[in-house]
This record gives C-alpha cells, structure tokens and sequence, in this order.
C-alpha cells in the first residue's frame, strides 16, 4: 500500500509539474515514479496516507503563507543589518532542541528555518537542531533559542506530522 501511494504521489507531481497527457510525457512520468519509489522508497515518507487526512491538509496549506511571511520579515531584518553602518550582527551556532519527533517534521522544520534569511540549519542530532544564527540573542540558553528560532514553526509542524 505505502507504495502504491508513493507511485500515485509521484505521478500526480509529474503530471503537475509537465502539465501535460501527451502519451509520451504520461509514459515517462510512469517510468520515472516507478523507479523512482523503486530506489528511494524507504526513505520515502512513513505513513503517506495520512498526509490525506484533512486537518492536515488545511494546516500543510494554511503553513504555506505561514512560511512565506516570516521569510519576508526575515528578509527585511537581513537587510536592516547588512544597511545599517553599524553592522548589528552577531553571528553564532546555537543549539536548539525540538519538540517534533517525526524525522520529516524535523526536516520541514530545518528546511523552513534554512529558508528564513538569517538562519541556517547545520546538523540535526536526534530532538538537537544545530543552527547558524546571523543575530546570537541568547547565550547558552536552549529553551529561549529554540522559541525564537523553531517555535513559531513548530505549533504548526507538529498539527501537520505528529
């Protein structure tokens, strides 16, 4: 079952993506999802079926503009500090720990963290996220870190997979 719904993942992607039902582009896109689920699979998401779960679909589209203003704010901090003639930065890897126990939530969590300017994910050890943080507001305090940098993530993230 789990890859039969890899297989129709895939090829709605491809389908989406092509935006064609040439009997060509369809072939190929049969093609490549087929191999494609059959080489990478198991790395594949657990448990695709309940991404069709609805709740979960409204919070996976409802985390889309989410994401992209906390990337405009970001943005516009990233600019403030690299304008300003003072340079107010203070660059640093802090370590902040997750309350997302998924291995793709952590993933969704280090992507949209990695996709705010001004921080990227480095390492993920186990609950530890590794994170290079352009502005170091909190010294060796995990809990204030984490809440700064993956708490506004994670309340939406883990209504989406946990």
């Amino acid at each position: 079952m789990k890859a039969i719904i890899q297989f129709l993942i895939m090829i709605a992607l491809w389908l989406l993506l092509t935006w064609s039902l040439q009997p060509a582009d369809v072939i190929a896109g049969i093609v490549i999802s087929i191999l494609t689920v059959a080489l990478m699979g198991n790395i594949f998401l657990d448990k695709a079926a309940r991404l069709f779960n609805p709740i979960r679909l409204f919070w996976g589209i409802l985390y889309i503009p989410y994401l992209l203003w906390y990337i405009l704010i970001a943005n516009f901090d990233v600019a403030y500090r690299v304008l300003n003639p003072a340079m107010p930065i203070r660059p640093g890897i802090v370590k902040i720990k997750t309350c997302l126990e998924t291995e793709m939530g952590k993933t969704f969590l280090a992507n949209s963290i990695t996709l705010t300017p001004g921080t990227l994910t480095v390492d993920i050890i186990g609950q530890d996220l590794y994170i290079h943080w352009i502005n170091v507001k909190y010294d060796n305090d995990i809990e204030a870190q984490s809440y700064e940098i993956a708490g506004k993530f994670e309340r939406i993230l883990r209504r989406i997979f946990e």
